[in-house]
């Protein structure tokens, strides 16, 4: 179905089941976050708020909480998406079967983007910032945020929507030292189409021109988020997804999406800086204060009757998993046709995406030798962190399976098949002082950090263990332990107090480890030093979040009888990564137990939602 505006979208999600209304007054602040997270939690349907607590303006979330509800809302339009995405990867197709493509021509139709005619009437009244739903997801946010925008720019040296950029990067509308009406907060990061447009206008001398779009037909939205090749509209992309043109016009020079619910325009001055947060953000911690570029308000448009719709991010799965999810099922193997060699990569969600990358590849080098060891393998892992946002991975563990029964979203048969055929002296291959996301707070500063690649092929070069190893009990210094994994273990030391004690405590444990466990046919092959190992052994997910967001691979990777030989670290005993707390971190983000008291009454009898979740 093609949706001309959000309201059509969720007219039809109510008809199919997909949406719920809650009649009673919310508090935007940490109320309707809370209430979206405890739906979203139960795989529950859409929200639509009737009556937001200081805004005339209804709201709605948790819209693609599902990947189904996401195949629901395309459903007319995703076979052709995804046949045109194929067709871009095997363009001979068209030329070997061209009547079976015919469709195909009329949906790339729709991604010519339509500018509505300068005499049609402007749908938009003019409010203020103060007259939008002002959301506060979590209890330390510096302020409200736009969670679903989508932030237009055009390219000074070219202007024009062919060679625009619609990016997803929050707003931040009110706190801090913001003048309420005039500023807001604009925050993005690395690898970031925004990035080079703002770079040209400072050259120029020049501010840069920022439309922000918030709603309109969902395909917009999901356009804001796709990871399409640098110089190819969004707007292309929404128009075939949402089977239907990207509407636009110009007020003051500035594209306004004439589909859109509300449209904030403003500059951003070269230079211009405020501090912008803190955040709860999804790696499930808290993204803290720093500058970023500040935008001064020229004007804000809403539609009528419009909806402002949003989301909630944290320690996932969350709604934007979802994103994942359909980017990956619109996708398919675009990435594989673009690295060679490679036939899988998962970026992993429990962890944040960013922090930890799993990858099958091929081995086809040297089918000759008798020797088994990573070779293209390592082409293929410098392929990858020097692709887009996957650049952006900190933990990589890349092998081939001959088999072709391994698959990355297997995570546990996945790491049982790696760490069985690990060699820590050689398969280890560290990035020092590189760029980091901007979210993750392990490294030295913002943006700024280490990666590994662990890169193994071959024969099983040992058996793992189930139990946890004779001798466990003895090891001085450690407070508890949990069997995680085959092959992993927990272990509770003191509490992090520094890297010149971190290290001490390291080499104590790898002392004892060598003096003590007696390897026999089963060995640990990873050792995670944490807080709390019950915590970690309890869920995969445990493992995955603490594991890769709370260590920075140069500074939290030790190993027993480790050594550097030619500049290249390797370790004879397990691999240990220190996962502990530590004081430069971001605090992980909690619920307020008072809110999640105070939103009961919507889910009790009586409320809108009494019985939505049962």
């Amino acid at each position: 179905m093609a949706y001309a505006s959000m309201e059509d979208c969720l007219k039809d999600l109510e008809k199919n089941g997909h949406l719920v209304t809650i009649t009673e007054e919310v508090d935007p602040v940490l109320e309707m976050a809370a209430i979206h997270l405890r739906m979203h939690e139960a795989g529950g349907p859409a929200v639509l708020f009737e009556k937001v607590k200081g805004s005339r303006f209804r709201a709605v979330s948790n819209i693609f909480g599902t990947l189904e509800r996401s195949r629901f809302i395309f459903r007319n339009s995703l076979p052709q998406v995804e046949q045109l995405i194929r067709l871009k990867n095997d363009p001979l197709q068209v030329l070997k079967h061209p009547l079976s493509h015919l469709s195909s021509g009329w949906a790339a139709l729709k991604a010519l983007p339509l500018k509505n005619p300068v005499h049609a009437p402007v749908t938009f009244e003019q409010i203020d910032i103060a007259d939008l739903p002002l959301i506060q997801h979590w209890p330390m946010d510096g302020g409200a945020f736009v969670t679903l925008p989508q932030v237009y720019t055009e390219d000074p040296d070219t202007p024009g929507i062919m060679k625009s950029n619609l990016g997803m990067y929050r707003i931040q509308l009110s706190g801090n030292d913001y003048a309420l009406n005039k500023e807001i907060g604009l925050h993005y990061q690395l690898h970031r189409g925004i990035g080079v447009h703002q770079t040209k206008a400072n050259r120029k001398g020049e501010p840069l021109k920022v439309s922000i779009f918030v709603g309109g037909p969902p395909a917009h939205t999901v356009a804001a988020v796709m990871p399409l090749p640098e110089g190819m509209s969004e707007m292309t992309f929404a128009g075939v997804l949402g089977g239907r043109r990207f509407r636009y016009q110009y007020i003051d020079g500035y594209c306004i999406s004439t589909d859109a619910d509300f449209v904030i325009t403003g500059e951003v001055m070269p230079g211009a800086v405020k501090p912008e947060g803190p955040f709860g953000d999804h790696l499930g911690y808290y993204s803290l204060q720093h500058d970023f570029p500040v935008m001064k308000v020229h004007k804000v448009f809403a539609r009528k009757n419009a909806i402002w719709p949003f989301t909630v991010v944290g320690r996932p799965p969350q709604e934007d998993t979802s994103f994942g999810q359909l980017i990956h099922a619109i996708s398919g193997s675009a990435l594989q046709k673009e690295i060679p060699g490679l036939k899988e990569v998962h970026a992993v969600d429990a962890a944040g995406v960013h922090p930890l990358l799993l990858a099958i590849g091929s081995e086809r080098y040297t089918p000759y030798a008798t020797t088994q060891q990573p070779a293209e393998l390592l082409t293929i892992a410098h392929h990858i962190l020097g692709t887009g946002q996957l650049s952006l991975a900190k933990y990589l563990f890349i092998t081939a399976d001959d088999t072709h029964q391994l698959h990355t979203h297997d995570i546990p048969a996945f790491f049982d098949y790696m760490l069985q055929r690990i060699n820590w002296r050689r398969d280890v291959h560290f990035d020092t002082c590189t760029t980091l996301d901007t979210l993750d707070y392990s490294g030295e500063g913002l943006n700024t950090g280490s990666k590994v690649v662990f890169a193994a092929y071959g024969n099983p070069v040992r058996k793992l263990n189930t139990e946890l190893p004779a001798g466990c009990s003895e090891l001085q210094g450690v407070k508890s332990l949990s069997l995680v994994l085959p092959g992993v273990i927990g272990v509770r030391l003191a509490a992090f107090s520094g890297y010149e004690n971190a290290r001490e405590e390291m080499t104590l444990l790898s002392q004892q480890w060598t003096a003590k466990i007696k390897p026999d046919e089963t060995s640990v092959a990873l050792i995670v030093v944490c807080d709390d190992p019950s915590f970690l052994a309890a869920h995969l997910n445990n493992f995955l979040w603490v594991s890769f967001t709370r260590s920075n691979p140069s500074h939290d990777i030790y190993g027993v009888e480790e050594e550097t030989a030619h500049k290249h670290w390797g370790c004879r005993g397990p691999l240990i990564i220190d996962a502990r707390s530590k004081p430069h971190h971001a605090p992980a983000v909690e619920k307020d137990p008072v809110v999640e008291e105070r939103i009961n009454r919507l889910f009790e009898k009586g409320g809108s939602l009494y019985g939505v979740l049962q």
